[in-house]
């Protein structure tokens, strides 16, 4: 995967953003505590905000990567929980390239549930090139002989085979829903690696997979395996369902995904669900 660059300075922001960016830091808020840009604080609620976009995006092609966070203020909601409003800038995920800024919000409840997003962005990249980007993915998956199948990707040297790039940029869309509902205040994640995939086979249009997923926590550095189904096509939400490790939070869940049969051994992995 490329190393990520920081994106130097801000484009302008449609009129959309310059709203939203008003309603999100109201000034003079007396319970509004500003927070240092570069803090580890500021940083993963806006990496966890991506991850919440990127899932809810659907797409591999239009994946996100946090570049630097311009702005970052705390707000202590009584009985709720603490608020992060935020702005960032955003990379590409494959590229590196500055993909736009967003504006967002992240509430940590104090109650045991995922982390309340809100999340706006600019773009930079034209999206009828990422809908057309998503379909190429698709169709390399489709026109494959075989089921796809792969172990350790990357692998220990950071590689990527080509013909397993477009299972990767599901597994990171797939992923980014474990890691937003597994995130606390404390505690965030990243995906290490893909530890193996599998594609079922499905009378419908849709592609589906079990993957098994290794998630880095922060702090702790613990690997955190989870077993994940997705199922997805172009144009529609993205299905995820998963399991995670016994140092998982119990009732981790994604949404739904679509019934298919699988392709080999799979088919016993796959029944836990």
């Amino acid at each position: 995967m490329p190393r990520l660059r920081a994106v130097p300075g801000l484009r302008a922001s449609p009129p959309a953003l310059l709203l939203l960016s008003v309603l999100l830091f109201p000034r003079g808020c007396p319970a509004a505590q500003p927070l240092e840009p570069g803090s580890r604080s500021a940083a993963a609620a806006a990496r966890l905000a991506l991850q919440y976009r990127n899932f809810q995006a659907g797409s591999p092609g239009g994946l996100r990567a946090l570049g630097q966070v311009r702005k970052a203020t705390l707000k202590n909601i009584p009985e709720s929980g603490h608020k992060y409003y935020l702005q960032f800038s955003t990379e590409d995920y494959r590229t590196g390239e500055d993909a736009g800024n967003c504006l967002a919000t992240v509430l940590y409840p104090k109650k045991k549930s995922p982390p309340v997003v809100t999340i706006r962005c600019s773009h930079t990249k034209d999206q009828k090139e990422i809908q057309e980007e998503d379909n190429r993915l698709y169709q390399r998956i489709r026109h494959q002989s075989k089921p796809i199948t792969g172990n350790n990707i990357p692998d220990s040297y950071g590689n990527i085979e080509p013909a397993l790039e477009p299972v990767w940029a599901l597994a990171v869309a797939g992923s980014s829903s474990i890691m937003w509902q597994k995130s606390t205040e404390t505690l965030g994640y990243f995906l290490a690696q893909v530890k193996s995939v599998r594609q079922w086979i499905r009378k419908d249009d849709f592609v589906e997979f079990d993957y098994t997923v290794l998630l880095h926590e922060i702090p702790t550095q613990e690997i955190i395996s989870c077993h994940m189904r997705l199922t997805w096509l172009p144009g529609h939400p993205l299905k995820v369902k998963h399991v995670c490790a016994a140092q998982s939070h119990p009732g981790d869940e994604g949404s739904g995904a679509g019934s298919g049969s699988a392709a080999g051994p799979a088919a016993e992995k796959g029944a836990i669900f």
